[in-house]
């Protein structure tokens, strides 16, 4: 998308980012013209990520897991390390 030299003033001085600017347009909601992510939606996605974090460290902690499925099934499970 093209950067409007009003945008780009308005970046500047309102201490807006580049980054932030990209992250509203891939996780906000569309109101119009507008592209929206407050506050409440980002305290939310916050705690989706801390839990996920979560789960990864304990994945990465067991040394990985292996999920073994056939014909849409889960099969078995097992932790990497245990098997190298």
């Amino acid at each position: 998308m093209q950067q409007t030299q009003h945008f780009k003033h308005r970046l500047s001085q309102r201490g807006v980012t580049r980054k932030m600017v990209d992250f509203t347009l891939d996780y906000g909601r569309v109101d119009g013209d507008r592209w929206v992510l407050d506050r409440k939606n980002i305290d939310r996605m916050i705690e989706h990520l801390e839990n996920e974090l979560r789960v990864a460290k304990k994945i990465r902690d067991k040394g990985g897991t292996i999920v073994i499925t056939e014909d849409n099934k889960f099969i078995t499970t097992y932790i990497r390390e245990s098997h190298h």
